[in-house]
This record gives structure tokens, C-alpha cells and sequence, in this order.
């Protein structure tokens, strides 16, 4: 059986038991597939940001100037890239597993820390067991951010959790290449050599 929340007018969540089915079983085998994936670029993201720190010490300036660098004027900064990215991740595992998020309050602003940051959200991301996905794409996500709206699991996935996490996680790989640090598609897909495939 499978624990489902379903999400009542008032905003609470009442607890209903559905039998778990093949259908199930693969849809949360996408899900568990997708979080997976976050944890492998969030551990590359860890590596970026241990090139940047070494690229500014052979360069002789702090690499903490390198977290409040952007790409233009009205784009989140290096450091909220990163937390972005974290919470795009930590919350896609949150609601579709049914948990509340840990709370990690955005006061990161050097590189130690922001690499402490996406740490916590690996092990985090680790400690969520496959078995919570199951029913994911039909469980209901209602973010603070929706005003009482919600949709359904496979929606959140699919339309908003991957593509802002790819965003985030993606502009902070852009400005660390942009501002000079030796990264490139190897260091974004975390590839050492063909055979991790193998």
C-alpha cells in the first residue's frame, strides 16, 4: 500500500491508502531517477566551486569576490545561484516524498560556506529512501509561493522543478567559466573518463 496526501480547500493535507501499482512503481522510478541527477550536478556544482576557490588563490584575489559576481545587473549573484539551485533540489524531494524541507536560511556569502550549503542538500537528497517517491507524480504540490494553488506531482517534476534547477545550476557554472575559471563540459556532466558510464 501507499501513504497519499491529498490536499484539502483549507490548505491541510488529509492521509488516504492506495494500492501500490506497476504504473506507480515506474513513474516513482523517474522521479527517484530525477532526484539522483540533482544530487550528481549539486556534487559537481561542489567541484566548481573548489576550481574557483584554487583558480583565485594561483590568481592572489580572495575567491570570495567570485560569489558576488553576476551576469548582468538584475541576475542573481554566484551565492544565490547556488542556493537556488539547492532549494530547487531539496524542495523536489521534499514534496514529491511527502516530507517537510529542512530549513536553510540563505545566509551563506563565502565559498566555504556555499560549498557547505550544497553539501547539507546532498545529504539531505541521500537520506530521502526511494520507496517515498512512489505515487510522486500523483501527489499534490502546493508551495507557499502558489498561493493555494497545487499541481500535481509529475507537473512539478517536469515543468518547474528540473528546468529551475537547470537554471540556477547552470548560471553558476556560467559564471565561474566567465570569470576565468579552467571548467568545461567533462567538469558540468562530472565526467572523469567514458568508462563512469560503463
Amino acid at each position: 500500500m501507499q501513504r497519499r496526501a491529498d490536499l484539502e480547500s483549507d490548505g491541510g493535507f488529509v492521509l488516504s491508502w492506495l494500492p501500490v501499482t506497476e504504473t506507480d512503481a515506474k513513474e516513482s522510478a523517474m522521479t527517484v531517477a530525477t532526484i539522483t541527477q540533482f544530487t550528481r550536478m549539486l556534487k559537481n556544482l561542489d567541484q566548481w566551486l573548489q576550481k574557483g576557490a584554487e583558480y583565485a588563490q594561483q590568481k592572489g584575489f580572495a575567491a570570495d569576490v567570485l560569489a558576488q559576481t553576476r551576469l548582468a545587473p538584475d541576475q542573481y549573484a554566484l551565492v544565490q545561484q547556488v542556493q537556488s539551485a539547492c532549494d530547487s533540489a531539496k524542495f523536489a524531494a521534499a514534496y514529491l516524498s511527502g516530507q517537510t524541507a529542512p530549513s536553510h536560511p540563505d545566509t551563506e556569502t563565502t565559498f566555504g560556506e556555499l560549498q557547505a550549503r550544497v553539501r547539507t542538500c546532498v545529504a539531505y537528497l541521500e537520506s530521502v529512501p526511494a520507496s517515498a517517491f512512489v505515487g510522486a507524480e500523483q501527489r499534490r504540490v502546493a508551495p507557499p509561493w502558489m498561493e493555494g494553488e497545487s499541481v500535481p506531482g509529475d507537473v512539478y517534476l517536469t515543468r518547474i522543478a528540473v528546468p529551475n534547477f537547470y537554471f540556477h545550476v547552470t548560471t553558476a557554472y556560467a559564471l565561474l567559466r566567465h570569470n576565468g575559471v579552467d571548467l568545461g563540459k567533462r567538469d558540468f556532466m562530472g565526467v572523469r573518463s567514458w568508462t563512469d558510464f560503463s
